[in-house]
C-alpha cells in the first residue's frame, strides 16, 4: 500500500507551528486571524478584536503569556490567570495553538484533494467531506468553552 507524503501548509514566514514532521508557517494577518477565529470558536471572545486586544491574544498563543499588557484583554488574561492555563493539556494557550494547526491542517487536506469542503443546508454549517469515501463528513473533536471566563469588553 502506497503512501502519500503529505505537504506543509505555508502563507508565509512570520509564525511556525510544527507537530511531528509537520512544519506550518503562517504569514501574521493569516496567523492572527487563526487565532481569533480560535478564541471565538473556545467562546473565550465573542467577536473581532482591536489591534493590541489580538496582538495581546497572539503574544498569549505564541509566548504562553502575555507580560506586558496592551490591552484591557491582555489585563483579563492576567486576571484570570490561573483558570486559563490549567494543565498543559487543557489550558487556553494550548487549545488556541491546537484550533491554528487544526485549521491548516484542514486547509492543507482541501488544497491536496484529500477533503472537499461541503455546506449542511439543514444546520446551516460547514463542514470537511472526503471525496474519496462517498463524500462521508469528517467528525472534529469538540473543544472546550471558555465561556465562564469570557473577555467582555
Amino acid at each position: 500500500m502506497a503512501t502519500t507524503k503529505r505537504g506543509n501548509y505555508e502563507s508565509g514566514s512570520d509564525y511556525v507551528l510544527e507537530y511531528g514532521e509537520l512544519r506550518f508557517t503562517f504569514n501574521e494577518r493569516d496567523f492572527s486571524e487563526r487565532v481569533e477565529q480560535a478564541a471565538m470558536k473556545l467562546d473565550f471572545i465573542d467577536g473581532r478584536l482591536g489591534e493590541d486586544e489580538r496582538e495581546d491574544l497572539v503574544n498569549l498563543a505564541v509566548n504562553g503569556e502575555v507580560i506586558d499588557p496592551l490591552s484591557l484583554l491582555g489585563e483579563h488574561i492576567h486576571e484570570f490567570w490561573r483558570e486559563l492555563s490549567g494543565p498543559a493539556d487543557r489550558s487556553l494557550v494550548h487549545w488556541l495553538r491546537r484550533l491554528v494547526f487544526r485549521g491548516a491542517w484542514l486547509d492543507q487536506r482541501v488544497i491536496e484533494g484529500e477533503l472537499d469542503i461541503v455546506f449542511d443546508e439543514h444546520d446551516h454549517t460547514f463542514g470537511y467531506a472526503q471525496p474519496d469515501r462517498d463524500f462521508e463528513l469528517i467528525e472534529l473533536s469538540p473543544e472546550p468553552s471558555w465561556a465562564r471566563v469570557a473577555y467582555a469588553r
